[in-house]
């Protein structure tokens, strides 16, 4: 779980240029014919099948290039190592993005190979794409010239379209997804940045005695794309010790970035944490927090929240915490709506941070078909810095994940900064939390104070002179000086809640859960605002 971000998630821009591949004359230009392999017929159906009868064999590593040259490409090394432009996938069509390939270091070890799909009327066959040094340029001492077979890439990106080429959108510089590391993967939201991470699968994420396993994907196999297309459509095989995978990814680039995504995943053995459709993010610290961080900053964080929408149709906002060490919270469901770690602060001036935090994407997830009963599991780790990603989030079966079985799920992946679907209630903007006080109140010195504020065009709706109501619940503890009121700056339909927690002075044990909703004449009017509150 300790995946570093500047070192494992902010590689793609590490890498400024690109790459001509393909299968007939034209999508293989710029490729010799030694530098792809037979032909093979090609079809998901015996993806999943082979993923299937992996599962019933003893897992094997994929052999890897000498490990004493892998560690010499070293950050250093490996930012000097960029895929000729003049050599990407597609790059002279079919299709308008073109495909580059990353190079294996020291940090990305496993070897993945690469295909490039062609159909007739018939049959679809695959033919792979070669891994030489020759593809890249790097200097002449680079110990990357040294690597011999295995060596091959270790993963790809899909550039910008050269059918729309701009001086700010050049294809050969800029980028819309990457695939790098275990089963990895990320895409820029419609403020053209990278962020958070998703993952393919996640096997026993924080599991007492148990070491976590990173799966790999170790094959991807490229369709041609339509000319006037906006989508790619890729397929990949994971394999690991303990799980193996087919997946099929129907990739589109509008303004924004929408995955489809359907996996048929089997068990080689028990599993006793089976996270399906993954997401990964850090979170440092807020406004409301920056007591927890020794930064100049007002926030630092790629999410500051999950939001859920429940098969109960419940709309619910749980801001992040950074704990001390480990924090699980799981929401039981059943036929999920959708979930996702959320980048709601969109101003600079809450950040004041040049690399643009503010632009980070949000990642929202949708449950395509019924994904049965379950719960969404939010794992919160410790971090002292902005280096690591702290935060998963995923779909955890009620189903015991055993050795034999499999899984089939379809979703839908949205990487924009905001929700995608019209939210009819009023959100949650801000939390904050502090001593605070009133001229003249005597407060106890057990008392926390909160501030919860929501904004949202459903306050319109208000009768006249009157005020929401605020439906509050406590684990322990007690609510004292409860206020509602509007917003003191002018603006409609901001409200906020301030409101303090009274708990007993020597209570330091576990977090406090709390929960509160805005009512107007017996209607929920707000998403369900959940907190859990760590006593330090």
């Amino acid at each position: 779980m300790s995946i570093s971000r500047r070192q494992f998630l902010s590689w793609v821009s590490l890498f400024a240029t690109t790459t001509g591949i393909g299968f007939t004359n034209s999508t293989l230009a710029g490729f010799a014919t030694n530098q792809t392999g037979d032909a093979f017929d090609f079809s998901f159906e015996e993806l999943i099948k082979q993923a299937k009868q992996l599962a019933h064999n003893t897992y094997q590593a994929p052999p890897k290039p000498d490990a004493h040259v892998l560690d010499e490409i070293d950050w250093e090394n490996h930012g000097k190592i960029q895929f000729d432009t003049d050599h990407a996938l597609f790059a002279n069509g079919p299709g308008q993005f073109p495909i580059s390939f990353f190079h294996q270091g020291r940090f990305f070890r496993v070897p993945v190979r690469m295909f490039v799909l062609d159909s007739n009327e018939s049959t679809t066959q695959a033919k792979e794409i070669l891994y030489n040094s020759h593809l890249f340029t790097m200097p002449e001492n680079s110990p990357a010239r040294r690597l011999t077979s295995p060596a091959a890439f270790a993963g790809f990106r899909i550039q910008e379209s050269r059918l729309n080429n701009t001086a700010q959108l050049n294809w050969r510089t800029n980028d819309w997804a990457a695939f790098l590391g275990a089963s990895y993967f990320r895409a820029i939201g419609d403020e053209y940045q990278y962020g958070l991470s998703a993952r393919g699968v996640a096997v026993n994420v924080v599991v007492e005695g148990v070491q976590e396993e990173f799966p790999d994907f170790t094959h991807f196999y490229f369709v041609p794309p339509e000319d006037n297309s906006d989508s790619m459509i890729i397929y990949a095989l994971l394999d690991g010790p303990s799980i193996t995978g087919a997946y099929r990814f129907k990739i589109t680039r509008r303004h924004e970035v929408i995955m489809e995504i359907e996996n048929h995943l089997f068990l080689r053995k028990d599993i006793h944490r089976l996270g399906l459709a993954p997401m990964t993010s850090m979170y440092w610290f807020s406004e409301k927090d920056k007591k927890t961080a020794e930064d100049w900053r007002p926030a630092v964080h790629d999410s500051d929240g999950l939001m859920l929408w429940t098969g109960q149709d419940e709309h619910v906002w749980r801001p992040l915490n950074n704990p001390s060490g480990i924090q699980i919270s799981s929401f039981v469901d059943n036929h999920p709506k959708g979930y996702g770690l959320m980048q709601r602060e969109r101003r600079f001036s809450e950040y004041q941070d040049a690399v643009h935090y503010e632009k980070r994407p949000s990642l929202w997830l949708e449950p395509l078909g019924d994904w049965g009963e379950g719960a969404v599991q939010l794992v919160e780790l410790h971090t002292s810095e902005e280096l690591y990603d702290n935060m998963v989030t995923m779909w955890v079966p009620k189903e015991k994940a055993r050795a034999g079985q499999s899984f089939h799920l379809n979703y839908r992946l949205y990487w924009q900064a905001d929700y995608p679907f019209p939210l009819p209630l009023a959100e949650v903007c801000r939390t904050s939390i502090g001593r605070g006080g009133e001229p003249g109140v005597s407060r106890p010195p057990e008392a926390h104070k909160f501030m919860v504020e929501f904004h949202g065009d459903i306050f319109s709706t208000l009768p006249p002179n009157t005020d929401p109501f605020a439906d509050l619940w406590t684990s322990r503890g007690r609510f004292d000086l409860i206020y509602v009121e509007r917003v003191p700056d002018g603006k409609p339909n901001q409200w906020r809640i301030i409101f303090d927690l009274i708990l007993p002075k020597q209570d330091k044990g576990d977090p406090v859960e709390l929960r509160l909703t805005l009512k107007s004449q017996g209607k929920v009017i707000s998403e369900t605002w959940v907190y859990q509150y760590l006593l330090s």
